[in-house]
C-alpha cells in the first residue's frame, strides 16, 4: 500500500492501493475498505484514485459521495 500524503493534515485516510477499476483504502481506525465497480460507479472510483494520488480530498469525497458504497471492509 502507498502512504496517503494527507496534505490537508486532517484526513482519516492513511494509505491506499490502486488497482484497475478499484481502490483499497486504509483508515486510521484500522479498517480497510475495498471500493470497486460493483459497489460504486466507475466515475467515483476514478475520482477516488485521482484524489488518492493528489493526497487531498479522498476522505471527504468518500464521506460526501461514496458513503457506504464499498464492496468489502475488514480489519
Amino acid at each position: 500500500m502507498e502512504q496517503y500524503a494527507n496534505l490537508s493534515g486532517n484526513s482519516a485516510v492513511i494509505a491506499f492501493q490502486i488497482e484497475p477499476g478499484a481502490i483499497m483504502v486504509q483508515f486510521d481506525s484500522g479498517w480497510f475498505y475495498l471500493y470497486n465497480g460493483t459497489s460504486t460507479s466507475q466515475a467515483n472510483i476514478q475520482e477516488m484514485q485521482s484524489l488518492a494520488r493528489a493526497g487531498r480530498g479522498l476522505n471527504s469525497f468518500i464521506v460526501r459521495v461514496v458513503k457506504k458504497g464499498y464492496a468489502r471492509k475488514w480489519r
